[in-house]
């Protein structure tokens, strides 16, 4: 997919870039009956306190409803047209399965109109395609694979990303994921066959504070330039370090804290991320 570059007539469009959707997107408009309304938080929760600082405004956005469960096994679906999802980076593409009932899903790399997508045990190892991890041969690239057997594809669902069925033992698949952590995921499982779309998106580059604006992120300050009443860093003659480990305005470890729970998933790691 190709990234349009405009001519330098102010600085920041000298840097700036933008994927060209007229390439790969057909240009329709999204199926109403898909959508639902999602308001605006602005970084507060259920109290009305800001919990996430440099969130609010943007461009108004409809949430598209994704299938991500994909358990229409009994009828194959045809790709209508495939569109730009603004709550995430993928394309995704809306289906129509052979009982008229409309759908949307993650749209796989290299899938186009007019193709067909099936779901189940018995489906073909094709690009978008589901199936369980026990019908799919080892060294598949896949994505939207589940944790849970008929939970819905939670994991590699980014634009451009993809896993690998390494291996299969007992009740459990090994698979390997794109951060290079190998983990056990059970074999009735589903996953997607291909590599997400929209690879690209990673080689955007903004180039100015407005496009992040539309985005609904507002300015972020740093916290070397505060005060030291408003923030840990802040303070200090000239600029200086702070002295102490780097951190969130409320105290918080950043910059490698980790936050895994041991008890919880690294019981189902074969090979840990951070191991080389």
């Amino acid at each position: 997919m190709p990234i349009k570059k405009y001519k330098p007539y102010t600085p920041s469009r000298r840097s700036m870039s933008v994927i060209d959707y007229a390439a790969t997107l057909s240009g329709d408009k999204p199926e109403k009956s898909l959508l639902e309304r999602k308001k605006k938080h602005s970084g507060r929760n259920n109290t009305g306190r800001i919990t996430v600082r440099s969130r609010g405004g943007g461009n108004r956005q409809h949430y598209r409803l994704v299938d991500f469960k994909r358990v229409n096994d009994a009828e194959a679906a045809t790709v209508q047209s495939i569109q730009y999802d603004p709550n995430r980076t993928a394309f995704i593409a809306l289906v129509r399965y052979e009982s008229g009932k409309l759908s949307y899903v993650i749209c796989p790399e290299g899938v186009k109109v007019g193709d067909k997508v099936s779901s189940g045990p018995d489906a073909g190892i094709r690009v978008g395609n589901t199936l369980p991890l026990e019908n799919i041969p080892d060294g598949t690239v896949i994505h939207n694979i589940e944790i849970r057997p008929g939970q819905r594809g939670k994991l590699v669902r980014a634009a451009g990303t993809s896993a690998q069925v390494m291996a299969k033992e007992g009740s459990d698949a090994i698979i390997r994921l794109p951060s290079g952590e190998m983990r056990r995921v059970n074999r009735k499982c589903r996953a997607t066959i291909g590599t997400v779309s929209n690879a690209d998106n990673a080689n955007v580059k903004l180039g100015n504070a407005g496009r992040n604006r539309n985005r609904g992120r507002r300015p972020h300050v740093r916290g070397t330039v505060m005060n030291a009443v408003d923030h840990p860093h802040g303070g200090g003659e000239g600029k200086t370090n702070s002295g102490r480990p780097p951190t969130s305005a409320t105290g918080v470890l950043a910059k490698g804290y980790r936050t895994r729970r041991k008890s919880k998933s690294k019981r189902h790691l074969v090979k840990d991320r951070r191991v080389k």
